[in-house]
């Protein structure tokens, strides 16, 4: 026969790699400093500007 398994351990072992897998994910998705995030929106206004910039206006139709 094999040796008991303690059901606690296993359920508790399981929990914390889910919370630890949460955690790497969570990383990735918010864990981005302050200088990248001002980089980041940077390029989206300078973006933004730019195909504003492009736009074609409508003759007939201002404002």
């Amino acid at each position: 026969m094999s040796d008991p398994v303690n059901l606690n351990k296993f359920r508790k072992a399981k929990e914390k790699a889910g919370k630890e897998q949460r955690a790497k994910e969570n990383r990735a998705k918010f864990g981005r400093t302050k200088a990248e995030k001002t980089l980041d929106q940077a390029r989206t206004e300078k973006l933004k500007k730019l195909t504003d910039a492009h736009r074609h206006q409508d003759p007939g139709k201002e404002g």
